[in-house]
């Protein structure tokens, strides 16, 4: 573990960036260039003392969680990233295709989303990150572990999973979800994790195992999405997709018409979270 050049690595990182650019609201006393090292903490879901002896050149060797949470809190790209973990000693992470470190740029539009229903999820279907507004909206997708955080493995083999859409959609979506899995097994192979979810559905779910052996296409997927939303009822929503192909990641944006009911729900929708958190 180089000590110093970790240090100044994390520093300049810190420094580099503006509160703007994590969707931190600047306040008008503020003397600091960049950001703070309590922000950076909060950012990456440490304790401020932990991140700042770090920066001092104190405490323990961190751990590549640890190293993984302060790589997203910075918004480092990949090759930062792995720089980051070579400064402190470990080996550069796999990037692998279902990799969650999240693309610099994807989550500089998405910190400008605080109002909006978005949310980050790799070629699994693994939400990485949700605004307020998705967790809202869509319930907290974030807090699964295991194979559960695939949305196809909770469709599957959790009853609950499927509450929120309307029972007329239960087998469009089945199939729907079955053939973007299907897509991502043909390009990785029956030792990824895709085909791990695979051999793991067909062992579980006999709806899956059917699905599976009638092989299906994705086609386009532009329908507007059903939602049953347990306090403010049906509600209808347009997904737009911002594709980071080079980590298999996608900005997943919801919309609703303007003047429609659904729009006036999911205005609502931004007032009753606001007030949950």
């Amino acid at each position: 573990m180089d000590r110093p050049e970790l240090a100044k690595f994390l520093r300049a990182r810190r420094e580099a960036l503006q509160p703007e650019d994590v969707g931190l609201r600047r306040g008008p006393r503020r003397r600091t260039s960049g950001l703070r090292r309590e922000e950076v903490a909060a950012l990456s879901g440490v304790s401020s003392d932990y991140y700042s002896r770090i920066e001092q050149q104190r405490g323990p060797v961190p751990s590549e969680q640890i190293l993984a949470a302060i790589a997203h809190g910075l918004h480092l790209t990949l090759e930062e990233r792995d720089h980051l973990f070579r400064l402190a000693g470990h080996g550069t992470p796999q990037r692998a295709v279902r990799g969650d470190h999240i693309n610099a740029g994807l989550m500089r539009v998405f910190d400008r989303l605080e109002d909006t229903p978005a949310q980050i999820e790799n070629v699994l279907g693994e939400t990485l990150r949700q605004t307020p507004l998705a967790v809202a909206l869509l319930g907290d997708e974030t807090a699964y572990t295991g194979l559960s955080r695939a949305r196809v493995f909770r469709w599957f083999t959790s009853p609950s999973a499927r509450e929120r859409l309307p029972l007329e959609d239960h087998a469009h979506h089945s199939r729907t979800l079955v053939a973007r899995l299907a897509e991502v097994f043909a390009k990785t192979g029956r030792s990824s994790p895709a085909g791990s979810l695979v051999a793991e559905l067909s062992a579980r779910s006999p709806e899956f195992a059917a699905l599976w052996a009638e092989h299906p296409v994705l086609g386009p997927y532009c329908e507007p999405k059903r939602l049953l939303h347990p306090e403010v009822g049906a509600i209808e929503v347009h997904g737009q997709t911002l594709l980071d192909p080079d980590q298999y990641q996608a900005l997943l944006i919801f919309t609703a018409v303007p003047g429609t009911e659904s729009h006036e729900k999911l205005q609502l929708l931004s007032v009753i979270g606001a007030q949950q958190l």
